[in-house]
């Protein structure tokens, strides 16, 4: 298995390596809703500058998903 690496990814790309067995749009809704349901999780990323119109998370925003979901 190959080592995840902190980087910028698109939300679908990061998404799909969450759910890989969903379409793309699905695996986004799935993930955005972790991130929602995440209360802690979801202040820091809109805290970072994030919102519902992003379509990357940087780097700093993927180790914060990371640290609260774990690697995909």
């Amino acid at each position: 298995m190959e080592e995840f690496v902190i980087r910028t990814y698109t939300k679908k790309e990061l998404a799909l390596m969450y759910f890989p067995d969903s379409s793309p749009r699905t695996a986004v809704k799935h993930l955005m809703a972790w991130v929602k349901h995440c209360t802690q999780l979801w202040q820091q990323l809109q805290a970072m500058g994030y919102s519902n119109t992003c379509k990357t998370f940087t780097p700093r925003e993927v180790r914060t998903i990371v640290e609260h979901l774990g690697e995909p």
